[in-house]
């Protein structure tokens, strides 16, 4: 069972760092996604099973890092420079298979952690 927290209220141009947890998550591909506010939800950020390597959407790179820590099964989303745009519910979701940009059907999702930015 994927475990998302770490949200929170923070003001506009804050950060905030999310985590991700499961058993043996170390085997698995590993994506955030998030769903604003009458909005449909929307791929953040990926890293593959041994963080080798990362898929982040194009309109968050260089503010946004996911990283992987297997010996803890924790995945992690670093969030910096936060609008009020941002405000979401950010979800984990995890995949034994590839990390592929741009296929999103992660097998396993969490439940979601709110990430509240204020202006």
């Amino acid at each position: 069972q994927l475990q998302a927290c770490g949200g929170g209220l923070v003001q506009a141009g804050g950060s905030l760092r999310l985590s991700c947890a499961a058993s043996r998550l170390y085997s698995y591909t590993v994506g955030w996604f998030r769903q604003a506010p009458g909005k449909e939800r929307e791929f953040v950020a990926a890293i593959n099973w041994n963080g080798g390597r990362a898929d982040y959407a194009d309109s968050l790179k260089g503010r946004f890092t996911i990283s992987r820590d297997n010996a803890k099964n924790m995945v992690y989303l670093q969030m910096n420079s936060l609008r009020p745009e941002e405000t979401a519910v950010y979800y984990c979701a995890a995949d034994r298979g590839p990390l592929i940009s741009g296929k999103y059907d992660y097998a396993y999702w969490g439940q979601g952690t709110l990430v509240t930015v204020s202006s």
